[in-house]
């Protein structure tokens, strides 16, 4: 079930979407508990760590064919855990060659307690890797300086944070995300991790981004399909929300009740 409509489609280096969420593969329960998600999400994309699936061989291998045999999905490895430039371009190279797709998912991380990238070494990695044919989509912070040079590396794609990975906080800086937004009209950007509820998905959609990735939210959740099934709705929402046109907010109070034939009497002369 696609919940978006097609005319409004999403663009991915050349891919086009139904679909506006995507979803990570990991601390599900069970593989059946994942393919209840992601059927319930209708979901096109998961993000998939080499570094999980290389961890032992032969579980490696069975994850591989389990996500082969998810309908109509499109693998993004990524690269977590990377914290330096080279560790990163290791990973996607060797990426490339397991799953067979140009697309990478770019994390530098700089920090243990926040998971926050490091924005230096991910624009390096990025030109490296778009120099090398990849098709990245980074995983950054929402400054400003920072897209641009993402950009002239040759990034196609922007995924800024909500807030930091796994935290479930939301959007932490919506003047920040905003900003991204006008600043980068034409540029698909994607909200990457801090998502905790439907509710800051559909925030966020409603800001205009693009789509949003999560994991934790829905994989921890105590029904991970029906959770699943609310973030399609919420991002379908925002979504939704954002073409019609969000009313600004207003300082003071405006009435909503027309006065045009409203009765009124006027004092008695007599």
């Amino acid at each position: 079930m696609n919940m978006i409509d097609t005319k409004d489609a999403l663009e991915l280096y050349g891919t086009r979407l139904t679909s506006r969420l995507l979803l990570g593969t990991a601390l599900y329960p069970s593989p059946e508990m994942l393919r209840a998600a992601f059927e319930a999400s209708a979901a096109q994309i998961v993000t998939v760590s080499l570094r999980r699936e290389s961890s032992s061989e032969r579980a490696g291998e069975q994850f591989w064919r389990f996500i082969e045999s998810l309908e109509g999905v499109r693998v993004l490895p990524n690269t977590a855990g990377c914290r330096t430039v080279k560790e990163a371009v290791t990973t996607a190279q060797m990426a490339r060659e397991m799953f067979g797709t140009p697309w990478v998912k770019l994390e530098v991380i700089a920090n243990d307690d926040t998971l926050q990238p490091d924005v230096i070494g991910l624009v390096e990695a990025a030109r490296i890797l778009t120099e090398e044919g990849f098709q990245v989509f980074p995983y950054t912070t929402e400054d400003l300086s920072v897209g641009e040079r993402l950009i002239e590396a040759g990034c196609d794609v922007l995924m800024p944070w909500g807030s930091p990975i796994g935290s479930g906080q939301g959007l932490n800086n919506i003047f920040g995300l905003r900003m991204l937004r006008a600043y980068f009209p034409d540029v698909p950007l994607i909200v990457d991790a801090g998502i905790g509820a439907p509710s800051h998905a559909a925030h966020a959609m409603e800001l205009g981004y693009d789509a949003v990735l999560l994991n934790t939210a829905i994989a921890k959740a105590g029904d991970p399909e029906q959770m699943a099934a609310a973030f399609a709705r919420a991002i379908e929402a925002g979504r939704l929300g954002y073409k019609a046109g969000i009313m600004p907010p207003r300082e003071m109070a405006s009435p909503s009740t027309p006065v045009a034939g409203t009765p009124f009497f006027e004092p008695d002369d007599d």
